[in-house]
């Protein structure tokens, strides 16, 4: 449960936590998360957008949904915010038999989100007084190969936004170097998803090939304010519930 992942980052020595709102009651109820931070001494300090295409409740339109993000943010008292780069094309998710299949859609919902995302993110950033950080997204694969099913997903491309969430994971199924990245795009990056990158993303810092060190202490230099998540895959922590 979230309140057992509050309770193990506490006892972990963490400052705070980033909430990844989806389907699940207890990511998106405003009372209940301000007595659980309060309750466990831990601030809430980003939340992400969700990226399930059904949370109950909410709008399915992608601008819809990160507004309320927005208003829970307000709510919560939290100004930074991950926003994952929009999809090429829309999705379905069928499930069965422990396995999942993406099937494409179209036209894509994705299309009015990029509309949004060049036209007005940076001013409804500015008057609603939040960081939409725009997160770097992961290459993947078909038939052995790396595509990229993202809009603006490259290196070039992704700093057009006034602020980033660069994820080392994600960079890492690039064959990208966090620390090359970062020093390219660190006047825009306001937080950072740290984990490893071992053939698996969101791996512990130790199980991986990435550098991050020397990401570490290059933000240390740089007298860096931003926040810094530790995002891991749940079975990167090898604990029973």
């Amino acid at each position: 449960s979230f309140a057992t992942a509050a309770n193990r980052a506490k006892s972990a020595g963490f400052d705070g936590i980033e909430v990844l709102i989806d389907n699940r009651w207890d990511t998106r109820q405003a009372d209940y998360l301000q007595r659980l931070s309060a309750n466990h001494d831990l601030p809430i300090c980003s939340l992400h957008n969700p990226f399930l295409p059904y949370v109950p409740g909410w709008p399915s339109a992608p601008v819809a949904r990160l507004k309320n993000t927005v208003a829970l943010a307000q709510t919560l008292g939290v100004e930074t915010i991950v926003v994952h780069l929009p999809l090429r094309v829309g999705y379905v998710i069928l499930t069965g038999f422990k396995h999942r299949l993406l099937l494409p859609t179209l036209p894509s919902p994705f299309a009015q989100m990029r509309r949004w995302m060049t036209e007005e993110l940076a001013a409804f950033e500015t008057r609603h007084k939040v960081q939409l950080c725009v997160e770097n997204m992961p290459a993947r694969r078909l038939l052995g190969r790396r595509f990229n099913p993202y809009w603006w997903n490259t290196v070039d491309e992704w700093p057009r936004f006034p602020h980033l969430t660069l994820d080392t994971t994600h960079l890492g199924t690039w064959g990208l170097n966090p620390l090359n990245v970062y020093q390219r795009t660190k006047a825009r990056v306001r937080h950072v998803h740290l984990s490893n990158f071992n053939g698996k993303e969101h791996r512990r810092m130790e199980d991986g090939h990435l550098p991050l060190a020397d990401l570490l202490h290059a933000l240390r230099d740089d007298d860096y304010e931003g926040l810094v998540t530790v995002e891991l895959d749940p079975d990167a922590l090898e604990v029973e519930d």
